[in-house]
């Protein structure tokens, strides 16, 4: 993929929602986030392998005192796997998802965007999990975590395989189908107005601001794996 042409698309256009969806959206939004329904029960319990992953960068950092910053924290279901003496700041423009949370006590400090975050803040990790598909100006949000990082620091993140295979049926049979069947609605309109970047795309952001970048997938490929985990480290000088 060609980056300098990828670039040029950034920030992306966000799709419109009909108003039907736009009136259920945080409800539905947090249904999702927390597993409140069958499918998306289902779909936390395979998304357990990016926290997993995610979570065992902490063990790659030599400082004894680290700062972790998580874009996008959500319902903070990232928390139950991260170590209990991480200083834990987050970035989450939708706080309705975490207010009632049982971790908010873990969370150091909260920010509705990441350019809210005072420049002397340094973390030896920032990270996410099924997040960087959602973002409408993911090359600004890479060179601000840039900034934020420490020069040792890591960036990891588990996505979607979006615009595989095996993730397109995924989700059409078990999320798709369901949404259909309570509201009557396309799911694809949702999920075209929520991902706007796919695997690759993500990916080759990535490695064009990381000289080192390590990829793992659940399954094979990009076209047979449900989920991707990214690891950077080494980013080049962002002004």
């Amino acid at each position: 993929m060609d980056i300098n042409k990828l670039l040029t698309m950034y920030p992306k256009t966000r799709p419109n929602l009909d108003d039907y969806i736009v009136r259920i959206y945080e409800d539905e939004y947090k249904k999702n986030r927390s597993g409140q329904t069958a499918a998306s029960s289902l779909a936390q319990k395979f998304e357990s392998w990016m926290h997993k992953k995610v979570s065992k960068s902490f063990y790659s950092i030599t400082s004894d005192a680290c700062n972790t910053l998580e874009i996008g924290a959500g319902t903070l279901n990232q928390l139950p796997y991260e170590a209990e003496n991480v200083n834990y700041d987050i970035v989450e423009p939708m706080s309705f998802l975490f207010e009632d949370s049982d971790f908010l006590y873990r969370v150091r400090n909260y920010f509705k965007d990441i350019s809210e975050i005072p420049a002397t803040n340094r973390y030896c990790r920032i990270i996410s999990v099924a997040v960087l598909e959602h973002l409408d100006d993911l090359p600004s949000v890479v060179k601000q975590s840039i900034r934020l990082l420490k020069s040792d620091g890591v960036f990891a993140c588990g996505i979607p395989s979006e615009g595989g295979f095996l993730w397109g049926l995924a989700w059409r049979l078990t999320t798709g189908l369901e949404f259909r069947i309570r509201t009557g609605k396309d799911y694809g309109k949702l999920m075209r107005h929520e991902h706007l970047n796919d695997a690759l795309e993500i990916e080759t952001v990535l490695r064009h601001f990381f000289k080192e970048v390590r990829v793992r997938r659940f399954g094979l490929g990009r076209h047979f794996s449900l989920y991707t985990y990214i690891e950077c480290r080494n980013p080049i000088a962002v002004s």
